[in-house]
Formats: structure tokens, sequence, C-alpha cells
């Protein structure tokens, strides 16, 4: 006996890939009571949540969430083949982003905005993760796309740059560098550095320094941007991040002063990478065109 019904699945299919009740009523053409009790009819059925509901926040899959509405959108085509062969086949149309954690709080949300206002009838999803983890991600299907730094990929990725990111040296008022405009790698490394706890990311800055026979003293790799900001705002050493927010204050309210590092080959590029270099599928190149436009120009 099917417990679910095939305009349950729909109802649910369309909530996920519009983002809310009103927009996928709106799309449907029905009442908002009529999508909720469906949700709630397959979430009690199911004995498990498909959405994240907090107040004053955007519906968002649960894992769980995910997975179900991918089956339910192939069952879905499955279902509209068999009552009518000349029905195109809809919710293949499937885009999963990723983008590097240090780059997702500037880059993420707009991106995603340009998506969903370029192509509103795509399932958009994405994820937040280290380079390891997108070049993974990339190459076993889990992104289509990813917003990254060159750092190096191979010749198996297609990448496209988007701008150029100088890296900036984060400290107090008080330092002995604040009175600079700028600084370069061999002043900094003089000096305690604060850098990310993400491998690559500091393996990348430590190279910088060492190929110019620099050896500077880490005195902390921080888990997140806001933490090595923090550090270097108490003192505790001068921290080094490409991304930067304008911010002149750490999230614990303290002074915090950023000069760039004027060392040429410092400089990263933000690139859109895929896996693979040959041609893709439209989808895929249409993003990739909507991204590009999108954040060079913003």
């Amino acid at each position: 006996m099917l417990y679910i019904t095939l305009r349950q699945y729909e109802y649910v299919c369309a909530i996920g890939r519009y983002g809310s009740l009103s927009a996928a009523a709106h799309r449907l053409n029905v009442s908002q009571p009529a999508l909720s009790n469906a949700l709630t009819r397959v979430e009690t059925h199911l004995g498990y949540p498909l959405f994240s509901r907090k107040r004053g926040v955007p519906m968002a899959l649960t894992p769980q969430g995910r997975r179900f509405i991918e089956k339910a959108e192939a069952l879905l085509n499955k279902a509209a083949l068999l009552e009518d062969a000349r029905q195109p086949v809809t919710g293949e149309n499937r885009l999963r982003l990723g983008c590097f954690i240090d780059l997702a709080p500037f880059l993420l949300a707009q991106s995603l905005h340009h998506l969903r206002t370029a192509l509103p009838d795509i399932i958009l999803t994405h994820g937040v993760d280290t380079f390891e983890g997108l070049i993974s991600g990339l190459t076993d299907g889990r992104f289509d796309l990813a917003l990254t730094y060159d750092l190096g990929m191979d010749a198996g990725f297609s990448c496209e740059k988007l701008f150029d990111s100088t890296p900036r040296a984060l400290l107090s008022p008080d330092h002995p560098l604040a009175e600079f405009q700028n600084v370069t790698l061999a002043e900094l490394a003089k000096f305690p550095l604060i850098l990310s706890k993400e491998g690559l990311s500091a393996q990348h800055m430590l190279g910088l320094f060492r190929r110019k026979g620099l050896n500077p003293t880490i005195s902390h790799r921080a888990e997140t941007l806001e933490i090595l900001r923090s550090l270097a705002a108490l003192k505790e050493g001068i921290g080094i991040s490409y991304a930067s927010p304008t911010s002149d204050y750490s999230y614990d309210r303290m002074h915090l002063l950023s000069l760039p590092i004027t060392d040429p080959d410092a400089t990263e590029s933000v690139v859109l990478a895929r896996h693979g270099t040959g041609p893709t599928d439209t989808l895929i190149t249409t993003a990739q065109r909507v991204l590009v436009e999108g954040l060079k120009t913003g």
C-alpha cells in the first residue's frame, strides 16, 4: 500500500525547489495550507523532518530531506513518462555549488542569489568545505561547480578566474608595524604569525615565506577567520588572511588594522572550478556564465 501520494511527493519537491511554502504555493497555484498539510503528513509518515524550521530563517533541507527529494524527483519523472511518454522530464535541473570555507561569508550568498534569479526552476544546493573537500566533491559529483582559490589544481579541472585576491596582515593598532601603510613578507617574518588551521591554506602561506628564505614563527593556527581576527586584535600575533572583512573591529569589539601585503607573488586568484576540461551540460555552462558575470561585476 502507498501511504504517500504522487501529489504529496510533488508538493514536497516544490517546497525543496523553491525554498519556501509561499514560493512553492505561488508556482503550483495552490494554497499554502495545502502544501503545509502535505509536508506534515509526509514527515509524520517518514518519522523525520525534511526541512529545518527556525523562526525568521528560510526553510532549509536536512540531509535526509535532500536524499528524499532526489529520490522523489526521480519517482515523479518515471510516473510522468509512464502516464505520457511525450511528457517532458522535470526535476533533473539540479545544481550543486561548493564554496571554500573562508570565501563563503563573502561570495556564497550573492552566488546563490545570482543563480536563483537567473535559473529559478533549478534545484540548487550548496556546501562549504576546505580546499581538499571541494576537490573531492568535484571529483565524486557532490559539487558541480566550486568557488575557491587557484591553489594548484591539476589538469583534470577547468578553472575560470573571477578576480585576484591580495593577502592582508591583521594586527592591533599599537603593534610596531601599525604605522605602516603596507607590509612585505620579510617585515612580517620578524613577528609571530597567526595562520589558518586549514591545511593547504597554511602550507601555501608558509611556502611564500620559505621561497624567500624566511622561517617565521607561528603562534596560532586559527579554526576560523573571526578567531584569527580576534587573536590578532588581542596581540597574539599578526594574522594573515586572503579574506578579510572591511570592519575595523573583531567580533569581540577590539580595534583591528588590516594592511595589504605587497609581495607580487603573494597574490592569489579566486576561481570558479569544475571537474573535467571538455564540454559539459547546458545547465552547468549557463550557471558558469551567470556566476562569472555576477561575481566579476559584483
